[in-house]
């Protein structure tokens, strides 16, 4: 998909960004109980959105995905990756991957950690991340999320 803009976020968006993260979860067909439970882990908070290390897809004006950086270098960690379902298989996602990626790059990392959604470990092994493990969910305790780990 041609004439997708990355840019950083800005504050104003969290909200909007909070929603998309919630769409995109939703699509992969948890019941209205667990997304419930995701909402604090999904909030976007509009401190975060500091014109850096919080990039945001746009595609003809609208919001299509985000990606966070975390941590500090040389290991840092991909808080979040969410593309919105209408967008999902136009390539958004590896835009933002890979932009982050560099950014991770420009500011000194050399490892990112991914706590993975079950759904999405295909994806980021297919960019090249490696399941180093699993990580406890913070929403269900007795539920175990890959852990991944990409080698900038």
């Amino acid at each position: 998909m041609s004439g997708i803009r990355i840019r950083p976020a800005q504050p104003r968006e969290a909200p909007a960004l909070s929603a998309l993260a919630l769409r995109s979860k939703a699509h992969w067909g948890y019941d209205q109980a667990f997304l419930v439970a995701c909402i604090d882990d999904l909030t976007v908070d509009p401190k975060d959105c500091d014109g850096e290390r919080l990039i945001v897809a746009e595609f003809a004006g609208t919001l299509a995905g985000f990606a966070q950086l975390a941590g500090s270098p040389p290991a840092g960690e991909l808080l979040n990756l969410w593309v919105d379902p209408a967008y999902m298989g136009h390539g958004i996602g590896r835009q933002l991957f890979e932009t982050l990626c560099n950014l991770a790059r420009s500011l000194g990392f050399r490892k990112l950690t991914i706590d993975s959604d079950p759904h999405a470990e295909a994806f980021y092994r297919h960019m090249g991340a490696i399941r180093i493990g699993e990580a406890q969910s913070t929403v269900d305790p007795e539920r175990a999320l890959p852990l991944l780990e990409i080698t900038l």
